[in-house]
């Protein structure tokens, strides 16, 4: 339908709700408002396209979002919802003057019964080329009613993240699309990991949209998603659900993973307590042998060149105390000009170095893309004496041989 005919027809235009899950209580916890037409012959169409469209006048678009979210409040309040309902609204028409009409309408159902603090307006921020300080104070503005915000289409393509503590956003939307099509692409997955390091420094909560197979649900579980949403769960529907529809089948999810998981950390604190077994053993036989560190480290290598492709000692502050021992081709190499580098920097690196010297026991980190080689590895740091901490980073071919430690 092109855009005369849905103006012709906005009397058709009506609401359909897609569920929202919450992860504690495998409930329905809200509903996002998507725009539908009904045609002539009843067939129901998307209004995805008519509001993305950039030659359609704004105009059109506010006329046809008003009548749809007026209908969907006014359903909201007929049936006695108590969850959360999303709202979707373009930044830009809300900067532009639309704002205050769209809080007008919420103050208007608010007379009805409406609570705001079940509202939550969602915006996507990539879209946004205008002021962004005025932006920001319109939905300061919004909050103190106890309206809150969902910032959605969040993910590895977006640039402005320091932008969004400005406001402390209620919710953060992830979309989860593109790793249904590349389940293995580690790299998008640390960029939706760093995410959730970020959802939690400024206090906002995670959405993963667009959960189409269960390994994306277990990822959004995994992430620290506080709140699911997908085919996957339930579709759009022109009517609201039962709110515990699908609790059973979450809570069975959630054991699974759970189940999944700790068999994970079981195979972690296993390899560690293997490599500090064999570590503790072999250690005070070649520390005789050694003459100084270099030879100390040529000597383990001997030992762990199967587990191991790099090895070096730092100070309890970082500073590199020996060459880097690497392995290139089966063979390993010196690299001296290592020696005296320092390497605080790294995140959690003094913390780390602190939990050896305080347990007095080796520690393996996760899974992450080592700089040089830009494989996935993990490393395995060990205290070996006063002030002496051993690195050594295991190989990507030996941690894949251990089935499920390569994440």
């Amino acid at each position: 339908m092109d855009a005369l005919e849905i103006m012709t027809n906005i009397d058709n235009v009506i609401p359909y709700y897609q569920p929202v899950f919450s992860a504690d209580e495998h409930k329905i916890t809200g509903y996002e408002v998507l725009g539908r037409i009904i045609a002539e012959d009843g067939e129901v169409h998307s209004l995805g396209s008519f509001f993305h469209d950039k030659d359609i006048p704004d105009e059109y678009k506010l006329e046809v979002d008003e009548a749809v979210t007026r209908k969907a409040l006014a359903h909201f309040l007929q049936e006695k919802e108590q969850g959360l309902l999303f709202i979707n609204r373009d930044p830009m028409h809300l900067i532009e003057g639309a704002g205050e009409t769209f809080l007008h309408m919420l103050k208007e159902f608010k007379k009805e019964g409406l609570t705001l603090d079940r509202i939550v307006l969602e915006i996507s921020e990539k879209t946004f080329f205008g002021d962004f300080d005025k932006l920001v104070h319109l939905l300061l503005y919004y909050k103190t009613y106890g309206i809150k915000i969902a910032i959605d289409n969040v993910g590895g393509e977006s640039g402005h993240w320091d932008r969004l503590s400005q406001f402390s956003p209620d919710i953060l939307k992830v979309d989860l699309h593109q790793l249904r099509n590349d389940i293995s692409n580690q790299a998008y997955k640390n960029i939706l990991f760093s995410l959730s390091m970020l959802a939690r420094k400024i206090g906002s909560s995670l959405l993963f949209e667009n959960i189409e197979i269960e390994y994306q649900l277990q990822f959004a579980w995994r992430n620290g998603g506080r709140y699911y949403q997908g085919f996957y769960l339930e579709k759009p529907s022109p009517n609201f659900l039962e709110e515990a529809i699908l609790k059973n089948k979450l809570r069975k999810k959630c054991h699974d993973f759970i189940v999944f998981e700790n068999r994970h950390l079981e195979k972690v604190y296993s390899l560690a307590d293997k490599l500090q077994l064999k570590l503790s053993d072999q250690l005070p036989k070649l520390k005789k042998q050694a003459e100084n560190d270099d030879t100390l480290l040529l000597l383990l290598a001997n030992h762990f060149s199967n587990e191991s492709f790099r090895l070096y000692i730092c100070d309890e502050n970082g500073f590199q105390l020996t060459s880097n021992l690497i392995k290139i081709k089966k063979e390993w190499k010196i690299e001296s000009e290592f020696r005296g580098k320092n390497w605080s920097w790294r995140p959690y690196f003094l913390e780390n170095i602190y939990k050896m010297r305080h347990e007095r026991k080796g520690l393996l980190s996760d899974a992450y893309c080592d700089i040089e080689t830009g494989e996935l590895i993990r490393t395995f740091s060990y205290p070996i004496g006063e002030f002496q901490y051993l690195f050594m980073d295991l190989s990507y071919d030996f941690l894949f041989e251990q089935d499920g430690l390569l994440y």
